[in-house]
C-alpha cells in the first residue's frame, strides 16, 4: 500500500497594494466629512443653476410656440450667447396675443413675469398663487427680479475674485521664487494696496465715471489681491528649497515650468479657501453698494436694488426684503461654508 504525499499548493501572490490616493482625492474625502460645508456647495451650484437658467425660469416671453404647423423657441433669443444668432428674425415685433386669438399653441416659464414688466393694477401685491413672492411698488413680480438678481451678484463675486485671483497668484508666485528685490519691492506694494479701503474708492471711482457694474469688478479685482498674493508667497518661500524643487533645477528645467508645473499646484490650496472667503465678500459689497444707490443702475434687478427700493415701504410690504435679504444670507452663508470646509480639508493636523 503506497502512501501518497499531499502536494502543497503554491501559497497565493499578495495583494496588490491598492493605488495611492491623491492629493485632492485626500481633500475631497475630507470636506465630505463636513455635512454643512456640502450642503452650502449644493447651495452654491442650484444658485449657479438659477443664475445661468434665469431667462428660461422667469420671462414673459414664450418658451414654446406652436402657430400654422410651425414650432418656434422664442426664449432661445434670450440665452446667451445664442441671442447673439437671432434664431427667429420674423418674430420680431409681433404681438403674441394675436396669434393666441387666432389659435396658437403656448407655454410660458414657470414664472410667466419679466424683471421688468410693469402691472399698475398690482402693485404691491402680498405673495399668491400668482405672484409667489408678491410684487413691489411699480407690479414687478420680486421672484423674477430676485432670480435675475442673481446673475448680477454672482457675476461680481466670480469675475472680480477670478480677476483678483490671477493677479495675486502671478504676483506672489515671483516674489516667493525669485526673493531678494522682487519680494521686497512686491511686500512693499501689497503694504501700500492694503491702506486703500475698497469700499470707499468704489464710491469715489462711482462718482467720477458714473454707475457701471464694470468699475465695480474692476476695483474689487485691483484691490483685493493683497491676501492670495501673500499666501502664494508664503507657500512659494515654503516649496522652492524642497527636494523636488533641486531636483527640477539639476535637470536644467525652464522656471516657467517649475513655478507652473510643480510649485504653482502645490501652492494651491490655501488660495482657494481664500478665495471662497473672497467671493462671498464681494458679493456683500455689491449688495451694500445697490443698497445705497451705488451700484447697477435701475431697473437692472439686484438683490441689492431690490433692498434699496423696499427702504420706502418697509412697514407695508414686508416681503420686499424678506426675501431679497435672505438670498443674500444664504449666498455668503453657503460660500463661508464652503470655505471653513476647504480649510479644514487642507489643514494636514486635521487629517483623520
Amino acid at each position: 500500500m503506497s502512501l501518497e504525499i499531499p502536494q502543497r499548493k503554491p501559497d497565493k501572490p499578495p495583494p496588490e497594494p491598492p493605488p495611492p490616493t491623491r492629493y485632492w482625492g485626500l481633500v475631497w474625502r475630507q470636506f465630505k466629512l463636513r455635512r454643512l460645508s456640502v450642503i452650502g456647495l449644493w447651495v452654491i451650484a442650484f444658485l449657479a443653476s438659477i443664475a445661468v437658467l434665469a431667462p428660461v425660469l422667469a420671462n414673459g416671453v414664450p418658451v414654446y410656440v406652436k402657430y400654422q404647423d410651425k414650432v418656434y423657441l422664442p426664449i432661445l433669443n434670450k440665452l446667451w450667447p445664442i441671442k447673439h444668432l437671432n434664431l427667429y428674425p420674423e418674430l420680431h415685433g409681433v404681438d403674441f396675443k394675436e396669434w393666441k386669438a387666432k389659435g396658437a399653441e403656448f407655454r410660458y416659464a414657470p414664472v410667466p413675469y419679466s424683471p421688468d414688466d410693469y402691472n399698475l393694477e398690482e402693485i404691491l401685491e402680498p405673495p399668491s398663487r400668482y405672484h409667489w413672492l408678491g410684487t413691489d411698488q411699480q407690479g414687478r413680480d420680486v421672484l423674477s427680479r430676485l432670480i435675475h438678481g442673481s446673475r448680477i451678484s454672482l457675476s461680481v463675486g466670480l469675475v472680480a475674485v477670478g480677476l483678483y485671483t490671477l493677479i495675486g497668484i502671478f504676483l506672489g508666485s515671483i516674489a516667493g521664487y525669485f526673493g531678494g528685490r522682487w519680494d521686497m519691492l512686491i511686500s512693499r506694494l501689497i503694504e501700500i494696496m492694503i491702506c486703500f479701503p475698497t469700499f470707499f474708492l468704489i464710491l469715489a471711482l462711482v462718482a467720477v465715471l458714473g454707475q457701471d457694474l464694470f468699475y465695480i469688478m474692476l476695483v474689487i479685482g485691483l484691490t483685493g489681491w493683497t491676501g492670495i498674493a501673500r499666501l502664494t508667497r508664503g507657500e512659494f518661500l515654503k516649496l522652492r528649497n524642497q527636494d523636488f524643487v533641486t531636483a527640477c533645477l539639476s535637470q536644467g528645467m525652464p522656471t516657467r515650468r517649475i513655478l507652473g508645473r510643480h510649485l504653482l499646484p502645490n501652492a494651491m490650496a490655501p488660495v482657494l479657501v481664500s478665495a471662497s472667503f473672497g467671493i462671498a465678500s464681494a458679493i456683500l459689497i455689491e449688495s451694500s453698494l445697490s443698497f445705497l444707490g451705488f451700484g447697477v443702475r435701475p431697473p437692472t434687478p439686484s438683490w441689492g436694488e431690490l433692498l434699496s427700493q423696499a427702504k420706502s415701504v418697509i412697514d407695508v410690504a414686508w416681503w420686499l426684503t424678506t426675501f431679497p435679504g435672505l438670498a443674500i444670507f444664504l449666498t455668503i452663508t453657503a460660500f463661508n461654508l464652503v470655505g471653513e470646509g476647504l480649510r479644514d480639508a487642507v489643514d494636514p493636523k486635521l487629517k483623520t
